[in-house]
């Protein structure tokens, strides 16, 4: 950490700074992004539309509709796009307040947050969601047509590809937590069966109200929440024996 104090003047013009540069970037990611907006919601619904009854489409309900999810589809992609950038603003504003053997740790740490995110993204998008669809969608008749709109599936879509995204950032918040001292592996292995309930009324939480959708979630935690006890027993806080006394 710094010896010297900076103002709280200096702190705020820097944050001021790591902002805008941040705004310019998503900016910059959204126009880019946008140019491909139709392409990028192609790709998102391909998952639902593979699942789909013959002759099967999105819709929009309103004139509006399709415009602005065009435009959320840029907007997400664009702060996808930038991410790094804006990492590495954020990393440039809390660096010169950490220690030297703090920094050691941001960078493993943001590096395995990442591919455990987009693992998590990817299983969603390849697994998850065509089967949970495929079983919402077993729902239909001959007098019941499925008919999602636009606007619905994009926000349906966002939320499950973010939400196992987030939860498959277990073992990095474990190992974390471990690293430092709050938990070990065998602590975690002693409350598995609690945790094991807690992942199941999470994974109710977080998915549609159906027993496939739930177990797609609860199964890749349990196995998560197993890699993590194997990394804390690698990656954990190590403590010195205490030596024997002598009288």
């Amino acid at each position: 950490m710094d010896e010297k104090k900076q103002p709280l003047t200096s702190h705020l013009q820097e944050l001021r700074k790591r902002l805008v540069l941040s705004f310019i970037a998503v900016a910059a990611g959204f126009v880019l992004c946008y140019a491909f907006s139709q392409d990028l919601f192609d790709i998102l619904s391909k998952p639902l539309l593979k699942v789909m009854p013959s002759g099967g489409s999105l819709i929009f309900t309103s004139v509006a509709e399709a415009f602005f999810t065009y435009m959320k589809v840029a907007f997400i992609a664009g702060i996808i796009l930038t991410s790094p950038f804006v990492l590495f603003q954020v990393w440039a504003f809390v660096a010169p307040g950490l220690y030297r053997n703090e920094k050691r740790y941001v960078i493993p740490f943001v590096a395995a947050g990442s591919f455990f995110f987009a693992l998590g993204i990817l299983f969603a998008y390849f697994v998850a969601i065509p089967v949970g669809f495929k079983f919402l969608l077993g729902y239909a008749t001959d007098f019941i047509k499925p008919m999602p709109s636009m606007k619905e599936y994009l926000s349906f879509s966002i939320k499950f590809l973010l939400a196992f995204g987030l939860v498959f950032e277990f073992p990095v918040v474990l190992v974390l937590l471990a690293r430092i001292g709050v938990v070990d592996a065998k602590m975690l292995a002693r409350h598995r069966k609690y945790a094991i309930l807690l992942i199941f009324i999470f994974a109710a939480v977080m998915t549609p109200p159906d027993v496939i959708s739930q177990l797609l979630m609860a199964i890749p935690l349990m196995g998560l929440y197993e890699l993590s006890i194997i990394l804390s027993k690698i990656f954990g806080k190590k403590t010195k024996p205490i030596p024997p006394t002598t009288e």
